[in-house]
Formats: C-alpha cells, structure tokens, sequence
C-alpha cells in the first residue's frame, strides 16, 4: 500500500498520479453522396511475360540433312526426266523429218526447260544455304510472343524477322518432306518494305516464307523440334494478338 503513494518531506501522503497521453481520432472518412460507387485504389497493372518457344537443336540439323537428301534426290530424278524428254523431242525431230512433228518437238523440248532451271536452282539454293549456315549460329529461341507483336528466328538468318500482329495471319501447319512444320502465314500485301515489319529482306527468310514456285517449300519451323507443342503455341498467338492471328491446320 505505501507502494502507491508518494510521502513529501512534512509527513503528507499525496497519491502518485501519472498523467495520460491524449487519444488519437482517426480523420474521418469523407462522406460519399448516396448511390455513388467509392472509386476503387489503381494498382499499376504488371508487365505482360512474353512467351518463349525454344529449339531443339539436335533435331533442326537432322532436318537440315533430310531436306538436303530430298531435294538433291528430286533433283536428279527431275533432270534426268528433263534430259530424257529432249532427247527424245531431238530424235523425233531427226528420225522423221519432213514427217511434220516439229511443232511437237519443239512444245515438248520448251515444257522441258522449267525442268531443268528447277535442278539448277536446287543446287545453287542449297550452295547458298551452306553459306548462310556457316555465317550464323543456330539460335536456341525460334519465336518470341508479345502485346508487341511477333519475333521469329529463321534457320540461317542473321537477325530475327519482327512482325506487329496486324501484318500476321498466323501459322499453317502442314507434312512437308515427310514432316510436319509450321509455316508463316502474312497477311495479304504484307511485305518487306510494309511498316513494322522487319528481316523479311534477308535472302534466308525469303527462300522460305516466299519460296520460287519451281522449288519444293520445306516451311519455316519443324513441330518436333519446338519445346512447346502446338495447341499451346496457338493459345498463346490468339492471346497476344488479341484473336487475329491463330495456327490453322
């Protein structure tokens, strides 16, 4: 009890009081009219992550050597054709003379040239294909997705091909030389010199997105040497293109 108290000098006890410290009032929430809706605190919206497809590079070298195989193959099938159907337009020129076959020979030696500038073709193509390879490593990302647009890695570029989603179509997948491949679908009049658009310049991008029409297409990207499969890649082309570019088949 003597605990509590405070004893002065002259013998009074005066209790021992000690002072509080002044309450704190929260401000006062500001009074909204009846039948508006308090706005809501903006959140800064976090940055959209791009979608990656990597490659496997294993498989796109293996793909390189069946291309290689199979063009040189129909290459040499479609020259000896060509030489077979000249010869024998030649002979038939010689063996019957005078016998008026000559308008035969010659539609036939014509429909023949187009045969022969595809061999010569192939073989400068794949010439120019080694060089491209030897030029530029093999990237380890074939495409990149954004809000932005859409980046590509073609197999011998030197620089990656940039497209804004309204110069898109999207993808076509289709079997070419025995495997399937996804190839790029423009939209119509899209071309190199088309605004936002980027590396469609490069000979390798165009020896594949716009192949000659004497030659066989082999397509942009191989669907097995991609890590992500198909149906994934095409919800992902529909999302940041805001639906406008998807993968037909």
């Amino acid at each position: 009890m003597w605990d509590s108290f405070r004893v002065s000098e002259d013998g009074d006890a005066t209790p021992q009081v000690t002072p509080e410290a002044p309450a704190i009032v929260p401000p006062a929430a500001p009074e909204v009219p009846f039948g508006v809706t308090p706005a809501a605190p903006s959140a800064s919206a976090a940055p959209e992550v791009p979608f990656v497809v990597l490659v496997d590079r294993e498989a796109v070298l293996r793909r390189r050597e069946v291309v290689r195989t199979v063009e040189r193959r129909g290459a040499w099938v479609t020259l000896a054709i060509a030489v077979v159907g000249i010869a024998a337009a030649l002979y038939a020129l010689v063996a019957f003379h005078g016998a008026g076959m000559w308008p035969f020979a010659i539609l036939l030696i014509l429909a023949m040239i187009p045969l022969l500038l595809s061999t010569v073709m192939v073989f400068r193509l794949q010439s120019e294909r080694q060089q491209w390879y030897d030029a530029n490593d093999l990237q380890q990302v074939a495409m990149r997705m954004s809000l932005k647009g859409l980046e590509l890695a073609c197999d011998g570029a030197a620089y990656p091909v940039v497209l804004q989603w309204k110069a898109v179509r999207g993808f076509r997948q289709q079997k070419l030389l025995g495997q399937y491949v996804l190839d790029l679908d423009l939209a119509r009049g899209v071309g190199a010199t088309t605004a936002g658009v980027r590396g469609l310049d490069q000979a390798s991008v165009r020896s594949v997105v716009k192949p000659n029409p004497l030659l066989r297409p082999t397509g942009l990207f191989l669907v097995k040497a991609l890590d992500q499969p198909v149906h994934i890649i095409d919800e992902a082309m529909k999302h940041f293109s805001g639906g406008t570019a998807q993968i037909k088949r």
